[in-house]
């Protein structure tokens, strides 16, 4: 029998050709996912006594020969009925409209045309196909070199099931070498429920007869049909099933090149009003967030689809790993179909949930613990340095995860110590309540760099937060916009410590304004005005002559801008600018004033303001080098 292929133009395999290429490797997951499909539809028959005879081995092969490729399984085979129903006549409608509106675009299109079969010619000159149903009809041979017209006839196979057999196109024979073909089957079926042999493996065992030299039975190597993919992954099984190493196990069979542990995991498993299982893994989140590495892979009952989550969890969620599998979402999917379809919305807003139930459980047995056992350090807090910036980045993307993440978000003291918001504003608020009875925290975001000033801060009584992830300047922006009612944050090295909490006692200046005014020239004479402003305070006459701080505003929007790519360039592109804050009661101030010898006065205006860039980490270079020789000169 020969035929014309039942299409609205001739122009269905260019157009396969053309606007599929870019994703040209997909059609083995097709083929693939075609041969699983028979299988399955054999066992369900066999399940209802649809089917009675012997399933046999199931096994689907995949065998490469050189410039042919071939895709066999033991199914349910096809008619000839049938072959004119599902492959004679392509679910494609309005080729013409089709051609006008994607003609500039390159997205993932096999599936929703109905064009799961023919994304065979992307990479075939012709295609045959012999199939035997399992029913009594005979075998059929089909095949087809790329135009509409086919031949159909009865074909030789004996055993029931369908071989798809591609010769391969001039360009596209990398697709009949083994390594390529394994490649992608690594890629998109290693997770597929029916086994599939690719090729032969090397193993070692020993042997029954051979001894070594010294009598033991010796190493040989052998042969055996090499499967290709774990058709029972760990998130098909119940939790109850698995032990913490069956799922770190798991891990690592996902992200082979990743030799870290994940610290926990959260596994799904939802019937209704979705289909959803996948576990989820929390990483060591570095400093540099990096989504883009050790992605969640998305599946359609174990069927790889993508691992471009982005429309399918929230943002803040692509620094998990892990994997998720929907029936729910079809296997060809475009970024536009994730942001607008109602069941991916239904199924992110779940993911988020109980990610967050995970979280806030973890902290509730947490805070059970520590009541229990004041000494050892709860799991929750261990593991907190590493999923803060997750947290937080959550926090400022997704306004229902926050509303639940105030509950279990934990500050960090500069002393190691951890508290929830809600009872660190009960420490802090004796003596960290300001003037216009605003809580003051005090934090720093590096304990080693900025360790003198949150020693003052420590001698005035005050607490000191570290707050050191990438995402501070924003974070405590979101805090301080309602999260937190009536507060301000403050970086410890922001101000001289009396104005960091500003209360209603001030200490006199010994010196007069008029002295002031004389001295504040002198000291600017030896800085740089654009990075550095004079500021003249009455302080303690212990505390330092000269302070270096940077103002708390200009600097955290600086950072943001800096963090954000440049949204805010206003910020981002001022140069980093500091005050140099003189204590007017400290006596070598005024001593300072009191020298008449221009030369040494220079000198120790120099001496000071160094020390006061010295202990900032500003003092770098030339000028490092020329204050020591200036020192050990004054030493002498």
């Amino acid at each position: 029998m020969k035929g014309n292929i039942n299409v609205q133009t001739e122009d269905i395999f260019p157009v396969i050709k053309k606007f599929l290429y870019s994703d040209h490797e997909i059609f083995l997951r097709e083929l693939v996912s075609n041969a699983m499909d028979a299988t399955q539809k054999l066992r369900t028959l066999a399940s209802m006594g649809q089917f009675t005879g012997e399933l046999g081995d199931l096994t689907i092969e995949v065998k490469p020969e050189g410039k042919k490729l071939s895709i066999t399984d033991h199914g349910i085979g096809m008619t000839a009925d049938e072959i004119e129903r599902y492959i004679n006549q392509i679910a494609f409608s309005g080729a013409k409209d089709f051609l006008d509106k994607y003609k500039d675009v390159q997205e993932q299109l096999i599936g929703h045309f109905g064009l799961g079969f023919y994304s065979a010619f992307m990479v075939a000159d012709k295609v045959e196909i012999d199939t035997k149903s399992y029913t009594d009809a005979p075998a059929m041979h089909w095949e087809c070199t790329g135009s509409t017209e086919f031949t159909m006839k009865e074909g030789k196979r004996k055993e029931r099931g369908t071989t798809i057999t591609l010769h391969l196109s001039k360009d596209c024979e990398e697709f009949g070498e083994e390594r390529r073909v394994l490649q992608l089957l690594e890629k998109y079926c290693r997770f597929m429920p029916t086994p599939i042999h690719c090729g032969t493996e090397s193993y070692w065992e020993d042997s029954e007869t051979e001894k070594d030299k010294d009598g033991n039975p010796k190493r040989v190597e052998k042969k055996r049909d090499r499967i290709v993919n774990n058709t029972e992954p760990a998130w098909k099984k119940k939790p109850t099933e698995l032990t913490d190493e069956d799922y770190k196990k798991f891990y690592h069979e996902l992200y082979p090149m990743n030799f870290e542990e994940p610290l926990f995991h959260i596994h799904l498993n939802v019937d209704y009003p979705f289909n959803l299982t996948g576990i989820l893994y929390f990483p060591r989140v570095k400093r540099t967030i990096d989504p883009n590495r050790n992605k969640i892979q998305l599946y359609c009952n174990q069927v790889f689809v993508t691992d471009s989550v982005e429309g399918v969890v929230p943002e803040y969620m692509m620094l998990l790993h892990g994997v998720l599998d929907s029936p729910d979402i079809p296997l060809n999917v475009s970024r536009s179909y994730l942001q607008s379809d109602q069941n991916v919305k239904k199924i992110s807003a779940h993911i988020s949930k109980k990610v967050a139930d995970k979280l806030e459980e973890m902290y509730k047995q947490s805070k059970e613990a520590r009541q229990e056992d004041s000494t050892t350090q709860p799991e929750f807090e261990k593991v907190w340095d590493d999923i803060k910036i997750f947290i937080e980045y959550g926090m400022l993307t997704d306004e229902k995860f926050c509303e639940r993440a105030m509950k279990f978000y934990l500050f960090k003291t500069t002393e190691g110590k951890y508290y929830d918001i809600n009872s660190y504003q009960d420490l802090i608020k004796p003596l960290q309540t300001d003037k216009d009875k605003k809580l003051v925290f005090l934090y720093a975001t590096d304990s080693t760099e900025q360790h003198a000033y949150i020693a003052k801060a420590r001698q005035k009584g005050y607490d000191v937060l570290l707050m050191d992830s990438p995402l501070t300047s924003h974070f405590l922006g979101l805090l301080e916009q309602g999260r937190i009612n009536d507060c301000r944050f403050v970086r410890v090295d922001s101000d001289v410590v009396e104005k960091l909490i500003p209360h209603d006692d001030n200490i006199p200046s010994k010196l007069s304004q008029e002295e002031q005014d004389n001295l504040k020239p002198i000291i600017e004479g030896e800085l740089d005005k654009s990075r550095f402003t004079v500021m003249m305070e009455s302080l303690d006459s212990d505390d330092q002559p000269m302070t270096v701080t940077q103002n708390e505003f200009m600097r955290r929007y600086r950072e943001m801008s800096q963090n954000s790519g440049g949204g805010m360039g206003f910020y981002g592109e001022l140069p980093e600018s500091y005050n140099l804050v003189v204590n007017t009661n400290h006596p070598l101030i005024g001593r300072l004033l009191q020298e008449t010898d221009e030369a040494k006065q220079k000198q120790l205006v120099r001496q000071l303001t160094d020390l006061a860039l010295l202990s900032n980490g500003l003092l770098k270079g030339e000028a490092l080098t020329e204050f020591v020789k200036r020192s050990v000169s004054i030493i002498e």
